[in-house]
This record gives structure tokens, C-alpha cells and sequence, in this order.
């Protein structure tokens, strides 16, 4: 069945052109380079991974609740309209946030895909080249892993939400390679890592909890990536220049806040969409849920140097700010430790 069939929602066309025009970079010096960028370059070829054999596919979803999460994660539990639901109708409910959360995910890891073969042609330097050459296969990788577990196991899938659309669209379409990696490695693919870590984390099902943990081992060399090459960089910067970038990255925070209210889903459903999306905007336990996705963007936009009066303002109102010292290179060693300890209770 193709993926057009599965979509739960009708697709108008199932390619999305983004015209734009940036320079490609040749670069003659191969060896003076970035210590740190070699030292990810030699993990992200040693850490590569087969999604057919590293995970254990014969595992099956439960049809009333495919990951095995608790309905507090749903973001109109507790809300009236969740309170009149048949046991029948929470279990559609449970299926559909699912798959239409995994089929943002899956967009996304495409997009970052697409980003990053972007980077290697615009990035002027070889190790840089180097190691988003190991991303662009990791982000194939991922694309796989999710399509796989949308296609086999939910047999349902979601088309892009407009938000994420429109993020992947800017970041795309702009000509600077820096802006790619701020609004890749550093947004889509931070935000993403503390989702994914929501569902390894708290699923019970084994296969959802294993697709997003060893997602996870490379998502955190991913953002890592960002981290090291544009905290190098930005200090080069004018601070006109530091200053759009940090009005890029208020906008998409917001924009990625906005994303997870499920307007898909409850249209597609016959809920009274309004109403679940105003549950969802307002209420205190989604409003800290929201707030955590954000916890491995706000220290890695500190580290890079973009840590200007404006957006440690919007990170206040949107009450992240508290997030800006985590200690992420200790959250990346974590990621790196729970993949392991997936491939020890397998036996791999």
C-alpha cells in the first residue's frame, strides 16, 4: 500500500518543491581543521547502525494504545470533551496522536536529511564536510526506522503539520549555512531529542521505546554537531548579525511550541477542534510538557553565543529559561548509555 493510502488526511501532492539558490564549497585545505569535529567524525562512523537488524521488527503495537503511553501525555486529557469518550473512542483517540506524532517525526528526520546534504555542499570546512556526511546517512536511517513503524505497525500516517512546514521551509530556503545548522542541528533536532526521550523514556511497548532510543544515540551527535561549529563561529559575527539570528530562533520556538496541539487530528476525528486546542493551549499540565521539549534547545542556544537580552526575555515568558544550564554533553553521554543498555536486554 503506498504512503498516500495510509495518510489519515488527504495529501494534495506528494512532492514539496523548495526553490532556492546557495553557493556550493570546495575546500583545498585537508588538514588543519577542528580537533572536536574530527574526534564526532571518528564516533559518527563507528556508532552507524542497521535500523532492519539493530531492531527487533517482530515485535507488534497494541491497537488500543500502540506505544504503550499514559493518557496524561494526550494533550485534551482531563478535558471534557476527553471525559465523554466512549473506552472505544479514547482508544482512536490513542492511535491517531500517536501516528500523527510519528509522522512529524518522520517528516522532520527527512527534512534533516535534506538539511544536512545542504551542509556538506555549503559548510566551508572538511571536517564539518566529514561528519555531515555521517549525518545525511543517520537521518536516511531515521527516515527508514519511522516509515517502517508507521507503515508496518500503526498502518497510519499524518501529512506535515503547517508549523513544521514552514520551519523546514525557512531554514531551507536561506542561502547562509549557518542558518541551516541554527535552525537544524540546533532547533528542529533539540526539540526532537526531548521528544523522542518522552517516548523512550515513559513507552511501554518495547519496539516504540527502541526505535526512539537508538534514534536518540545519533540525534545527540547531531546536535553536538551544531554546537561545536557555530559556538565557534558566532563570536565572529556583528552583533546585527547575532541579533537576526536570535529574532530566527524566538520565532521558531514559538512556532515549534505551536505544534503540538493536534489540530489534525481532532478535525480528522469530528472533535470539536476548537475547543481541544484551547484545552491544549491552556492547560497547566500540557503547558509544562511544552515547556520541557524545549530543555536541550535554551543551553546549546547559551553555548553558541546567542544569549542576547531578546530572547533570554521570550525564554522567560515562555518559561524555559530555567533550562539554559543543563549540562548536555552529560544528557548526550546519557543517550548514548540507555541505546547500549537496549542492546544488552536484547543480547546485541
Amino acid at each position: 500500500m503506498a504512503s498516500v493510502d495510509r495518510y489519515a488526511r488527504p495529501v494534495e501532492q506528494i512532492e514539496w518543491e523548495i526553490p532556492g539558490a546557495f553557493p556550493t564549497v570546495f575546500e583545498w585545505e585537508y588538514e588543519r581543521g577542528s580537533e572536536s569535529l574530527r574526534r564526532l567524525y571518528e564516533k559518527g562512523k563507528t556508532l552507524q547502525w542497521n535500523a532492519s537488524s539493530r531492531i527487533d521488527w517482530s515485535q507488534d503495537l497494541d491497537p488500543e494504545n500502540p506505544q504503550g503511553l499514559p493518557d496524561e501525555g494526550i494533550v485534551i486529557f482531563g478535558s471534557p470533551v476527553w471525559e465523554k469518550l466512549t473506552h472505544s473512542e479514547r482508544a482512536t483517540v490513542r492511535h491517531h496522536i500517536q501516528a500523527w506524532s510519528n509522522s512529524q517525526f518522520l517528516h522532520g528526520e527527512q527534512g534533516a536529511l535534506i538539511c544536512t546534504a545542504k551542509i556538506v555542499q555549503q559548510v566551508p570546512s572538511i571536517d564539518a564536510k566529514f561528519y555531515a556526511a555521517t549525518q545525511v546517512v543517520d537521518e536516511a536511517r531515521h527516515v527508514e526506522a519511522y516509515a517502517r513503524l508507521l507503515h508496518e505497525k500503526f498502518e497510519l500516517a499524518y501529512p506535515i503539520t503547517p508549523p513544521l512546514k514552514r520551519l523546514l521551509n525557512d531554514v531551507l530556503s536561506d542561502s547562509r549555512w549557518d542558518m541551516t545548522y541554527l535552525g537544524m542541528q540546533v532547533l528542529v533536532e533539540g526539540l526532537a531529542l526531548a521528544a523522542f526521550a518522552n517516548i523512550r523514556d515513559t513507552a511501554q511497548n518495547q519496539l516504540a521505546a527502541s526505535v526512539n532510543a537508538y534514534v536518540m544515540q545519533d540525534e545527540a551527535r547531531h546536535v553536538a554537531f551544531g554546537r561545536l561549529t557555530l559556538r565557534d563561529y558566532y563570536p565572529q559575527l556583528t552583533q546585527a548579525e547575532r541579533d537576526e539570528r536570535e529574532e530566527f530562533a524566538v520565532e521558531a520556538c514559538y512556532l515549534m511550541r505551536d505544534r503540538f496541539l493536534g489540530e489534525e487530528v481532532w478535525d480528522t476525528l469530528g472533535l470539536p477542534t476548537e475547543e481541544c486546542m484551547a484545552w491544549a493551549s491552556e492547560s497547566e499540565l500540557m503547558r509544562q510538557f511544552r515547556s520541557a521539549l524545549f530543555s536541550r534547545i535554551v543551553p546549546t542556544i547559551k553555548e553558541i553565543g546567542l544569549w542576547g537580552p531578546k530572547i533570554r526575555r521570550a525564554y522567560s515568558n515562555m518559561g524555559i529559561l530555567g533550562f539554559a544550564d543543563i549540562d548536555v554533553e552529560a544528557l548526550q553521554a546519557n543517550d548514548e548509555r540507555v541505546a547500549q543498555d537496549f542492546d544488552a536486554r536484547r543480547g546485541g
